[in-house]
């Protein structure tokens, strides 16, 4: 469902039908909700939202298509048909970069090459110059509502933040031709951004990385370089790499718009950002890494307390997981 990904999509659904059909699949949307006897979602906040954020399922209570339709009541977010099964990162790949026995060393130099390999290609474009900073990294697709060339804008702009640590995006396939438009623009900005703030030497694009495993340990590298994980979309249902980012002991800062509201606990476990206000991002970004700077056990508190919620959330999906199977049973 893509209607609480885009501001004011239902206002102006004629705007972007030939591209995303949105009268066609909000139709859709509101069928198979009302028809279906059973919803698994990720989180309450997908459902219902919350006292400032509007859920998912919830934005389709009620709204207006102009020149199409005007819902009055479509869906009631609060039937019991709606149930939450979290799903978890896989323990045996997403794991905290202090267990060292379990660390997957035979990937550091693959991994060293991605990061710090001085020659540009398809797979890795610019270089970063001081590889003893810390790495504020981020892994999406690149589509517009995951708002990448976002964060590289609002580092871009912040000149303390350039200072304190290296940017590192993985997203996108440079190794071939996109067919889709979107990410077609959003490579495009990209290109931009890193012209116009002259940003080789502080800054690594690498192509989107598919080997599950080789990422636990891509996680737990910036860890070790006491970096920070962001996930700066504008909104996001659930939001795995955040889960995954927060159980290998990486510091994570992902959107208030969705899922992540729920998962981290702000200032405890990680810190919620708002993707609309870039400036401000990237000034909680600056106080993380100066306090962190100063003070290395502050980084290693939010370190743990999002190991240990992450470890929190796996048992909570174990239970229900346990619930549901006896239910589906009976």
């Amino acid at each position: 469902m893509e209607k609480t990904k885009y501001i004011n999509s239902d206002l102006n659904w004629k705007k972007f039908d030939d591209k995303y059909h949105f009268s066609s699949q909000f139709t859709a949307d509101l069928f198979a909700m009302n028809h279906t006897d059973f919803i698994i979602t990720s989180t309450f906040q997908e459902i219902a939202g919350s006292k400032n954020t509007v859920g998912h399922y919830e934005s389709h209570t009620a709204f207006t298509m102009p020149g199409l339709y005007r819902v009055v009541h479509g869906i009631d977010s609060f039937d019991p048909k709606f149930n939450i099964v979290s799903p978890g990162a896989d323990t045996s790949i997403y794991f905290s970069y202090t267990e060292k026995e379990k660390r997957l060393t035979k990937f550091h130099p693959e991994i060293e090459e991605l990061l710090y390999s001085p020659v540009e290609n398809k797979e890795h474009l610019c270089v970063l110059k001081d590889s003893n900073k810390p790495i504020l990294f981020t892994m999406a697709r690149l589509d517009r509502v995951k708002n990448l060339t976002g964060l590289v804008e609002w580092y871009a702009k912040n000149a303390r933040l350039r200072e304190l640590v290296n940017l590192v995006v993985v997203g996108g396939d440079r190794r071939k031709e996109s067919k889709d438009l979107e990410e077609q623009a959003e490579m495009k900005n990209m290109y931009n951004h890193i012209e116009t703030y002259n940003l080789n030497g502080q800054f690594r694009w690498i192509s989107s990385q598919m080997n599950r495993v080789r990422n636990g340990e891509l996680y737990r590298y910036i860890a070790d370089t006491r970096g920070a994980f962001v996930q700066p979309a504008f909104y996001e249902p659930f939001g795995l790499t955040v889960v995954e980012s927060m159980s290998c002991g990486l510091p994570t800062f992902a959107t208030c718009n969705g899922g992540p509201f729920e998962i981290i606990v702000h200032g405890k476990s990680g810190f919620h950002i708002d993707p609309n206000q870039g400036d401000k991002a990237a000034d909680m970004l600056v106080y993380f890494f100066e306090k962190s700077k100063e003070d290395p056990s502050y980084w290693d508190t939010i370190s743990n307390g999002g190991v240990q919620r992450s470890f929190n959330l796996h048992l909570a999906l174990l239970k229900c997981v346990t619930r549901l199977s006896k239910s589906l049973s009976c």
